[in-house]
């Protein structure tokens, strides 16, 4: 057996252990705190070494721009989906799902296993990348949110500047971002991880080296199997991660890569699980509706419909994400990683197709 197939089975077999330990974590409170714990501890650890180890050159600035234009193109591609599943774009469904598909999280679904499979430089990579996903799902989400809101209820008002400016404050304000912005200074200064102390070396080590458990018993344990729209919800996120691959497909061509190992961690970053934040500005909204009693088919989002799909994304992608690693570099190669977007693609639009075809010749 095969080094990579033994690693996965590994981290497969951690995802059952926390499966078996969801009744001892009946209350939400606690696998909340494994979650603090991973991006307010381990994952920052890993990123600040990560980055330390690393040689940074300023050509890596344009990074968070490439995923910054990667979550607007999906968000602009998004609604072409919407006919495959019986979607209006303004409706409930509709907004939920343009809040929710263009977001990643690659923290808690991705980065342990780029760290596994594609090594430090890949994840530092992977985390300057994730500061333009951080400024897509904070600032222009929250902006798409609120005109949302404002639209489905003319008379509210709200102050738009104020929320703004409280969302960039806690970006600036995250763990990961400061570690980020620490490293990158401390390298801009000439110093790298082998000349830090060794008792700080020895802090951020002991750190990091929970991210890769923790986060797997995290994924076992947030596993929500709630009755619902789980084919739609499954189709679509089907759909959503065959027009990630095609759109890094097109980025791989245009930037013209050729080391396999920036060309798997660009398929399989975009591939992240969706982000909480959409479902915290869903739910600021939701909660100014609830003040005013609006009925719940009146509301702007379908908030069950929201954590529906965070409970799925997140054992999806890392099957997803998983499988491409284990695979080697059969995914770096454009002739199978073209067939297998219009693949997923086609997973996520057939049922649906096969649906409507039934229901026409029922009708018939």
């Amino acid at each position: 057996m095969s080094d990579a197939i033994e690693k996965t089975i590994t981290l497969l077999l951690i995802i059952v252990l926390g499966l078996v330990l969801k009744s001892k974590f009946k209350n939400k409170e606690r696998t909340n705190g494994i979650k603090e714990i991973i991006l307010s501890v381990a994952l920052p650890a890993t990123i600040f070494i990560s980055l330390m180890k690393i040689e940074i050159e300023t050509t890596m600035l344009v990074i968070p721009i490439l995923m910054l234009i990667f979550n607007a193109s999906l968000y602009i591609l998004t609604p072409l989906s919407f006919p495959f599943f019986g979607i209006e774009k303004d409706s409930q469904t509709g907004r939920t799902m343009m809040m929710l598909i263009p977001s990643l999280a690659p923290g808690l679904s991705c980065f342990p296993f780029i760290a596994e499979f594609l090594g430090d430089k890949s994840l530092a990579i992977a985390a300057l990348a994730d500061v333009g996903n951080k400024i897509f799902v904070l600032v222009a989400l929250y902006i798409v949110a609120l005109n949302m809101f404002l639209k489905n209820n003319t008379e509210q008002e709200t102050n738009i500047q104020g929320k703004v400016t409280s969302l960039l404050g806690s970006m600036v304000r995250e763990p990961i971002n400061i570690l980020l912005v620490l490293a990158l200074g401390l390298l801009s200064m000439g110093i790298n991880y082998n000349t830090l102390p060794t008792v700080i070396t020895d802090l951020f080590n002991k750190s990091s080296a929970m991210m890769t458990p923790l986060v797997l018993l995290f994924i076992g344990l947030a596993v929500q199997l709630k009755e619902g729209r789980k084919r739609t919800v499954a189709c679509i996120l089907f759909f959503r991660a065959g027009i990630s691959i095609l759109l890094s497909s097109a980025m791989i061509f245009l930037l013209n890569l050729n080391d396999p190992t920036m060309v798997m961690l660009a398929v399989v970053l975009p591939l992240s699980a969706v982000s909480f934040w959409p479902l915290a500005h869903i739910s600021a909204f939701n909660s100014k509706e609830d003040a005013k009693d609006i009925p719940s088919e009146k509301r702007t989002f379908d908030m069950e419909l929201a954590v529906l799909l965070l409970a799925f994304s997140l054992p999806f992608s890392t099957i997803l994400i998983l499988g491409i690693l284990t695979s080697g570099n059969y995914f770096a190669d454009l002739h199978h990683l073209i067939p297998s977007g219009f693949v997923l693609l086609g997973m996520g639009a057939l049922p649906q197709i096969i649906t409507k075809v039934y229901v026409s010749v029922s009708k018939a």
